[in-house]
């Protein structure tokens, strides 16, 4: 699984801009538990080699007593938990404070491996002016400059290295036998933990989490049908005697984790609450890690028929990104639609892992081409020569030609539709990437 970057500093010191920098946006996940003043943002970040997650906090002030501070810490506290390393962010230019000290305090409280970053350090040749901060006792000092991106490679390579993170698995899609990883993502309380109850029933016996792995998301070994699955639970299911107690405790973290180690994410909706600002963040996610994904509205036998036009309107233009996704309307306390969910989960993984022939592609792109050509960019127009598989899960189709740069986004849309028709790929996202062979006359004058 990724690994979580956790920042963590007094207010003003510059985290949400390291964290608008590692993770290269401004969007974030955003985690909105009702009644908390100021939330935790998560995002996906990648510096070299490195992929992980980043969790960006409010100011933190241990000693809040009340108020918004006190709500403040206690997000702080849970980035932390939540976290495998602290980049602790300090101003290089306002010097040490004594809630830095404070916050260092805390910090070896808790007990998380701990990274200083000096932020705002650009145009600061003299590294005296960062010594001061060695007086926190966490060793090495980062000078860097989040606006500028100064330091911030050697940052990320100074927080991770210590982890001793494994390199990348080539993992084999084409193994039959293997289980399909199946993710159940979406928000608290909407309905996660009933449905996998329902699907694994009362007596069956599962693993459960232990204490000191709360964190982690919980797999749980399942059969249907001959087909076996790794159920990965994101809703915290623990046991209580002989009776399974749902623990909806909501972690961002073992949701992205979750969605990370699957190859098929079914992204459970309320239907009574509607497709909210998480739901979307969730989606967008998912598609963002190329995963296999299913929709199913849960509680549908809970609202009345001008309620289910509304949600469907708004899937129609909050989730429009996730078109290419079957939708299913069911009831996990009724056993309502579970049957053709299975069957959509199925479609979706066969999809993600479709053998497609470098034959049939290229005739399926000249087909396209003969059909209607890509529009011309100045004296050029893009010329389409083949293509071919280059890779599943989600599939990549890669095409070879000329001035292919040239290429609309409205034809690239126009391709997709055709391979997905041919292919019947439906679940899965489909990434199509274009390579343009060298003009060698391209760079001389004429």
């Amino acid at each position: 699984m990724k690994p979580v970057i956790a920042l963590v500093g007094r207010p003003n010191v510059g985290k949400s801009t390291l964290f608008n920098r590692l993770t290269q946006t401004r969007d974030a996940i955003v985690a909105d538990f009702a009644g908390l003043t100021r939330d935790r943002h998560y995002g996906n970040g990648r510096q070299g080699r490195y992929e992980f997650i980043v969790i960006d906090t409010g100011g933190f002030e241990p000693d809040a007593g009340s108020g918004i501070f006190k709500e403040m810490a206690k997000q702080t506290r849970q980035a932390v938990a939540e976290s495998d390393v602290v980049i602790f962010v300090l101003d290089a230019r306002e010097g040490l404070s004594a809630q830095d000290h404070d916050i260092a305090n805390e910090l070896r409280r808790l007990g998380k491996p701990c990274v200083l970053a000096a932020n705002k350090a650009e145009g600061m040749k003299d590294n005296a002016r960062l010594a001061e901060f060695y007086e926190l006792g966490f060793g090495e000092v980062h000078g860097v400059s989040a606006a500028h991106g100064q330091g911030i490679r050697g940052l990320v390579e100074l927080a991770l290295d210590p982890l001793a993170l494994p390199e990348p698995d080539d993992e084999d899609e084409e193994e039959v036998n293997k289980p399909i990883k199946l993710a159940v993502a979406g928000r608290p309380n909407v309905g996660k933990s009933t449905l996998i109850n329902t699907w694994l029933g009362e007596e069956r016996l599962v693993a459960f989490d232990l204490p000191g792995t709360t964190r982690d998301a919980i797999s749980v070994p399942f059969e249907r049908n001959g087909q076996r699955f790794e159920l990965i639970d994101t809703a915290g299911l623990r046991r209580k005697g002989k009776v399974f107690e749902a623990i909806e405790k909501f972690s961002v973290v073992k949701t992205l984790q979750a969605i990370e180690s699957a190859n098929v994410v079914l992204l459970l909706i309320d239907a009574t609450e509607g497709v909210t600002d998480q739901d979307a963040h969730i989606a967008g996610y998912i598609l963002e890690s190329g995963r296999a994904v299913v929709i199913a509205i849960n509680k549908w036998d809970a609202v009345d028929s001008y309620q289910r036009e509304q949600i469907q309107r708004q899937i129609e233009t909050r989730l429009a990104f996730l078109k290419f996704a079957s939708l299913h309307f069911i009831s996990a306390t009724r056993r309502q639609g579970l049957g053709p969910l299975w069957q959509a989960i199925a479609q979706a993984h066969k999809s993600a892992t479709r053998k497609m022939s470098t034959p049939v592609l290229t005739r399926l792109l000249l087909e396209a081409v003969q059909f209607q050509a890509p529009k011309k960019s100045g004296m050029f127009r893009p010329k389409m020569r083949y293509a071919h598989q280059g890779g599943m899960n989600p599939p990549v189709i890669v095409i070879h030609g000329n001035s292919l740069e040239h290429v609309t986004e409205a034809y690239r849309r126009f391709l997709e539709g055709r391979f997905r028709k041919e292919f019947d790929l439906v679940g899965t996202p489909l990434r199509i990437e274009f390579k343009t062979s060298h003009n060698p006359y391209a760079d001389k004058e004429g």
